[in-house]
């Protein structure tokens, strides 16, 4: 792996924190999820077929999004808020679920293969729908 391909990603996930969170809690976790969202830009590029798929790229991506999903539910452990937070009361009042659902993220980040845009697609399906399934419970529009 290459270190231009990673600077590019934390480039692109720093760069697009939203707006100015004030909360050290939610800053991290804001900071973690873009760093997560930058990774399966890339993934969904190439799957996409909005980028070329580029296997070495996809494979670095993979390992931002690996090394990023089991650090969600440490995250979003401190029930903290702020103006600026998507974040919904639901994931403290189902945090249990919400663990569960970030464990299903785990998995399919570690499913994904990414030696070919085949195979990348295939595992497209199983990653989108355990992002969707929290998003949709858990995080404001």
């Amino acid at each position: 792996m290459r270190l231009r391909y990673i600077i590019p990603i934390i480039a692109l996930s720093t760069a697009a924190i939203a707006a100015d969170a004030t909360d050290p809690y939610v800053k991290a976790r804001q900071a973690l999820m873009k760093e997560f969202g930058g990774a399966m830009q890339v993934i969904g590029g190439m799957a996409q077929g909005k980028m070329a798929f580029d296997a070495e790229k996809a494979a670095m991506a993979k390992a931002a999004m690996a090394a990023a999903a089991p650090r969600i539910p440490a995250v979003f452990e401190p029930q903290a808020t702020d103006p600026e937070s998507e974040a919904l009361p639901a994931i403290w009042e189902n945090y249990d679920d919400f663990t569960t659902r970030a464990m299903t993220l785990e998995t399919a980040v570690a499913g994904l293969e990414t030696g070919s845009l085949d195979d990348l697609r295939a595992g497209m399906g199983a990653l989108g729908g355990a992002c969707g399934a929290c998003h949709k419970l858990y995080k404001a529009d």
